[in-house]
């Protein structure tokens, strides 16, 4: 390093932001992530050691990935390599795996390769890697926001330890934050102080991100004009002014885009309606396509309520119709009845049951023989062939109902569709007993023991 590159290396850390300049040097500095760095954990040891394997740190932003990556390169005495994957190609690649060639032929020294951003690497850089990290030649630490199941490629995974990082506490922030201004590296020089009311703001609108509570702190106090007696105040008003609302943690294309819709799909299916327009609110807020909100709440509609109420599935698509034509914003309205409709309806999968119970036998048994009496008789010559011959029309009995084999010989014992005793369902069943259909297996529970037999959920 020449004297420029030394100077501009200066000027670099003393200008850096606040979260930069604060960033810890040693584990022991390291606030959050007991369950993986805490002493006597397996990522501590393995750091303290020198000892590290290659490993994915996964997390949203702001709880400490990049940190634990440069106390690694402070403590580890192999070879350091950063690079970032939103601006790095295979050239770069190429100059790391080749000075780590030369490290441990030549000199017997590990090279750690950290990553940041490693989602960002296409399939093929991905692929580059993966001998070299298999041979030992680099030990990877990559950095990810989104789930690495999804976006790192397997055979890497396979060949790392994944270390989720979750949000920081409301605790931690404060200690960051109060971190921050006693220490020389933070904002102490600026002769700033702030009040409990505001470091406590601060700390809960961060959302377990560091980053933006470090970078709130920096702004206030370079924003804030000292007092009559020279002291820079952050009180709560100042914290308000320089820190954005909270912002939904939300990729359409990864975890938070499934971990939530399946949480709105579960509120549903579990009648809860609250839970259901929360995350119904959570997406929506985030810029979900409504259109895919519509579509899956006609799948909740079928399977998770089915003929319990019918009317479910109606209201489901007249949703999904309405908010096409309507548009945002009014649409949430729309999404937010069909959801709290959907929630608040009884439940039955049978529906779902008996179509997953039919796809196994049809699995299993393949194309079984169709009953001849059923098969198509409107060409001439079907009757020769016995084609519709002795078929039962359902219409000339009693109650429009005969007694009659329609599932194939092999399977004709099986039952698929199993209504209960739940809201139309029970309808249903009542109606098979009434025309004489297996009234043993549509017994129901009389309703003059009690109960509605429209709401039985009511007894």
């Amino acid at each position: 390093m020449d004297l420029f590159d030394y100077m501009a290396e200066s000027r670099k850390d003393n200008e850096a932001p606040l979260a930069a300049r604060m960033r810890p040097k040693t584990l022991d500095e390291v606030v959050g992530q007991e369950e993986i760095a805490g002493k006597d954990k397996l990522l501590y040891r393995a750091i303290k050691a020198d000892r590290l394997s290659s490993i994915v740190l996964y997390g949203p932003p702001g709880v400490g990935k990049t940190t634990l990556a440069k106390v690694i390169a402070n403590t580890t005495s192999a070879d350091f390599h950063q690079v970032n994957a939103t601006i790095a190609g295979k050239k770069d690649m190429e100059a790391v795996v080749a000075k780590a060639k030369e490290n441990l032929g030549g000199y017997g020294r590990k090279t750690i390769l950290f990553i940041d951003e490693i989602h960002r690497f296409n399939k093929a850089q991905q692929d580059y890697l993966l001998p070299y990290v298999e041979d030992g030649t680099v030990i990877l630490i990559g950095a990810t926001t989104e789930n690495p199941y999804f976006e790192v490629n397997g055979a890497l995974l396979s060949r790392s330890r994944i270390f989720e990082l979750k949000p920081l506490s409301k605790d931690n922030i404060l200690t960051l934050i109060k971190r921050a201004f006693e220490s020389d590296k933070g904002v102490k020089s600026y002769n700033a102080v702030i009040t409990d009311e505001a470091a406590d703001f601060l700390a809960d609108i961060a959302d377990g991100d560091a980053r933006a509570a470090l970078n709130a702190v920096e702004l206030a106090v370079l924003t804030t004009t000292p007092g009559e007696d020279g002291v820079i105040h952050v009180d709560l008003k100042v914290a308000e002014e320089c820190i954005q609302k909270k912002a939904i943690r939300y990729d359409k294309t990864g975890d938070n885009h499934y971990d939530t819709i399946a949480a709105f799909i579960e509120s549903m299916c579990g009648s809860d309606p609250d839970a259901a327009l929360y995350y119904l609110g959570r997406m929506l807020s985030a810029g979900e396509d409504v259109k895919y909100i519509a579509r899956r709440m006609l799948v909740a509609a079928s399977e998770e309520v089915g003929n319990a109420d019918p009317m479910a599935i109606c209201v489901a698509a007249s949703a999904a119709v309405a908010v096409e034509r309507v548009g945002m914003p009014e649409g949430r309205i729309i999404l937010a009845q069909a959801a709290a409709y959907i929630a608040s309806a009884p439940k039955s999968n049978a529906a779902y049951l008996g179509i997953e119970k039919v796809m196994d036998t049809v699995r299993e048994t393949g194309n079984l023989p169709i009953p001849p009496y059923l098969q198509d008789s409107s060409y001439k010559g079907a009757a020769k062939l016995g084609r519709g011959v002795g078929y039962k029309y359902a219409h000339n009995y009693a109650n429009h109902w005969v007694e009659q084999q329609y599932l194939p010989d092999r399977i004709r014992d099986e039952h698929f569709y199993e209504p209960n005793d739940i809201g139309h369902e029970r309808v249903i069943k009542e109606y098979f007993r009434s025309i004489g259909k297996d009234p043993e297996r549509y017994r129901y529970e009389d309703p003059s023991k009690g109960g509605n037999p429209d709401r039985p959920w009511e007894k």
